[in-house]
């Protein structure tokens, strides 16, 4: 069962006049080890009290809500092929975003990753030439 019908089950259960500890017996009768917990039932039943009627979450602060503009996708891939040696910290001080979004655009939409070369001794060991 969804979230949302779990909460339109409690918002039901509220209006008729029913306690939380008797909604969430009602909901482990039914549906056992996969019911909402207590506090979840009791946290619903205070807001649909106070007088909620959406069953959504509220939105979050400091979700993207989108991808970023093509114009930023674009100016940090610009700045990426001028200097690919050029740091995140770098690219988000120019373009004016944060780092981790600067990672999203060059992982994500960009589909670019950073490579490591192996490291090798410049003069090897007759033991280090029998490994390699």
């Amino acid at each position: 069962m969804d979230k949302i019908e779990y909460r339109a089950v409690i918002k039901f259960f509220e209006k008729e006049g029913l306690k939380q500890n008797e909604i969430h017996s009602k909901f482990i009768k039914v549906y056992g080890d996969s019911s909402p917990s207590f506090s979840t039932i009791t946290k619903w039943a205070a807001e649909f009290k106070r007088g909620r009627t959406s069953l959504e979450d509220d939105p979050r602060k400091g979700c993207p809500e989108s991808t970023p503009p093509p114009e930023i996708i674009e100016q940090v891939h610009d700045m990426v092929w001028d200097d690919r040696r050029m740091k995140l910290s770098e690219i988000a001080e120019t373009t004016g975003i944060s780092k981790e979004r600067v990672g999203y655009i060059l992982h994500e939409e960009l589909d670019m990753k950073k490579l490591c070369a192996r490291l090798v001794p410049r003069l090897p060991t007759a033991d280090q030439k029998a490994l390699a």
